[in-house]
Order: C-alpha cells, then structure tokens, then sequence
C-alpha cells in the first residue's frame, strides 16, 4: 500500500490524557504503515478544549496543504470524526480507538465518569481526586492517571467537564462519511463498550473494527493503535478494490 497520500497523521487523546499517551499508542503502528504521527497536546484553556482540539486539526490541514488522516482515543476519535463530517475535503480517512457514545451522552459511562471526575477535583483537589479515580483500577491505567491528569494543571476539572458534555456525531453523521474508517474496540472496556464501536461501523460505509482488550493494552500500548492501524488498513483495501463497496 503506497504511504505518501495518507501521511501525516493527527491524533489526539482522551479526556484527561494527553500526547505522550498518544504517542504511545501509535506511533509505533503508524510508522510501521509508512505514515507520521501528529499529536498535539492538550489546549491551555480546559474551558476551550474542543474548541482547541478541533482548531489543531484545521491548523495540520492547512500547514501539511493536504489531506489529512486523523483520529484519536475516546473524546478524541468523537472529535477527529466531527473534523470529518464538517470537512470532508481535507479528510482522507479515520483511525478511531474507543469511542464512547455517538449523538449526545445520555449517561454513558464515559460521560458519568468525566463528570464525576470534574466534581471531585473541583471539589476536593487533584490529589484527593486521583486517589479516588485510581482505587481499584489496573495498575497500568492508575500510573497513566497519575502521570497525565497533573499535566492539565487548572484546566484540568474544566477540560473534563468539557469532555464528558460535548455530543459525538451522530449515527445519520457518520454515515456520510465516503472515507476509509478503522476503529479499535477493548472486549472488556465497560467505560468504552464495545457495542459503541461496532454501531459506529455499522453506520459508517467503509469501516471496519478490530477488537483488543485492556488487558493487551495494560502490556503493550502499541497494541489499542495496531488494531486501529489494521482495521484502517482493512478497510482501505476493501473499499480500493473495483466494483460496489461490499456493503
């Protein structure tokens, strides 16, 4: 598969994470396809954050002069997405991991806990918060928690407040997109089910999934953006071949 026309790649991360995770996830997997990662970090402003994730695709469009491939985890695979469908022509194709809800939130888990995560540290400071969010968890995500949520500084409560609130394209959206998709799911990820993943690429005309686990990701970051890299891939070949799409 040739690289050039689906290089650079701008991805972003999830609510309360930030590039380093990204970094981790993917760059890996996108250099082994022959393409480069662009991961912004998050905006100053937590008050701002879709607003500024969204401007940093717009700015990678009009810098690269191309047509971009872009993506991200959770909030950010909702906004890479919403990029898409409200700039077709600048979007060649999606690598999507996690995604948590599609329209508004109506009580996702997603949604809940960014909430509920945004009322702790608002109410009880970062450190009382992160011993709250991290009791229980995989030691691997309790680590990340840790490293990543401190980074945001103050706009830390309001970027998650921003995260858990803000609609993702809805099903009818998405399948207006005429663009290669690949989407990673986690089995056992009961924040980011995977019956989101599976109705988004149903919705989509050229998508695909391909499933990991927490676990995998827990051992091997690489393993979540290999999956979306694949499913991409996948989906790239199908919908290359002559003839109708096949579904």
């Amino acid at each position: 598969m040739p690289s050039a026309p689906w290089a650079p790649a701008v991805l972003l991360p999830g609510t309360g994470s930030d590039e380093v995770f990204v970094r981790s996830v993917f760059a890996g997997p996108l250099t082994g396809a022959g393409m480069t990662l662009i991961a912004p970090p998050p905006p100053a402003d937590g008050t701002a954050l879709v607003e500024g994730y969204l401007a940093a695709f717009t700015a990678a469009a009009a810098e690269t002069g191309g047509k971009l491939l872009v993506g991200g985890v959770s909030l950010g695979a909702h906004l890479a997405a919403e990029w898409a469908v409200a700039n077709p022509e600048r979007c060649s194709g999606l690598l999507l991991a996690l995604p948590a809800w599609n329209g508004v939130p109506d009580g996702a888990p997603a949604s809940v806990a960014a909430r509920y995560s945004a009322d702790l540290v608002e109410r009880d400071g970062l450190t009382a918060a992160l011993a709250v969010a991290t009791d229980g968890v995989a030691p691997w995500l309790a680590a990340e928690l840790r490293r990543a949520w401190p980074r945001h500084g103050a706009a830390l409560a309001a970027g998650l407040r921003a995260a858990g609130a803000h609609p993702a394209p809805t099903l009818d959206a998405l399948a207006q997109l005429r663009i290669p998709v690949g989407i990673a799911a986690c089995t056992d990820d009961p924040v980011h089910p995977a019956t989101v993943a599976h109705a988004w690429a149903a919705a989509l005309p050229q998508a695909c999934v391909r499933e990991t686990t927490l676990t995998a990701l827990g051992e091997d970051r690489e393993s979540l953006g290999r999956a979306a890299v694949t499913a991409w891939r996948s989906a790239s070949d199908l919908y290359s071949r002559p003839g109708p799409p096949p579904r």
